[in-house]
């Protein structure tokens, strides 16, 4: 337990104990990816049928996209800033499994708290449509 300059110790826990404590911005926005992604998935089975086609893909949250390349033609962008990028499966390798990445700090800016839902969503929905050679409208719930 860390002390303060006078010596007393911490006085007691940050909140009472009968209220959760607050979630972060992080913890908030992987919610609302992983709320986002089994709204897909059961729009998916409602429509497709019962076979899931997203068993073997991962999703990731980063905080900001690496620098990009002009060869990734891979990449959802917003005004010149990558949002989401996609990673293929490579069979064989550590990357097996497809992966889609979504940048969480540019979806923030580019979205009001009204409708950062909404924007993940499609963001979601325009990687999965590339994923599975499907237009994006047919994957919205």
């Amino acid at each position: 337990m860390r002390r303060d300059r006078h010596g007393r110790g911490m006085r007691g826990p940050l909140a009472p104990s009968a209220l959760p404590m607050r979630r972060t911005p992080v913890e908030e926005f992987n919610t609302l990816v992983l709320q986002s992604v089994n709204a897909i998935e059961r729009h998916m089975i409602e429509t497709m049928g019962p076979n899931s086609h997203l068993r073997g893909v991962e999703f990731a949250v980063e905080e900001v996209p690496p620098p990009m390349r002009a060869y990734e033609v891979d990449i959802v962008e917003s005004h010149g800033v990558a949002l989401s990028k996609l990673y293929p499966a490579r069979p064989g390798t550590a990357a097996a499994a497809p992966r889609i990445v979504l940048y969480r700090r540019p979806i923030e800016l580019r979205a009001d708290d009204a409708d950062l839902g909404t924007l993940v969503t499609s963001v979601l929905t325009e990687q999965l449509g590339a994923l599975l050679n499907l237009p994006p409208e047919t994957l919205e719930p």
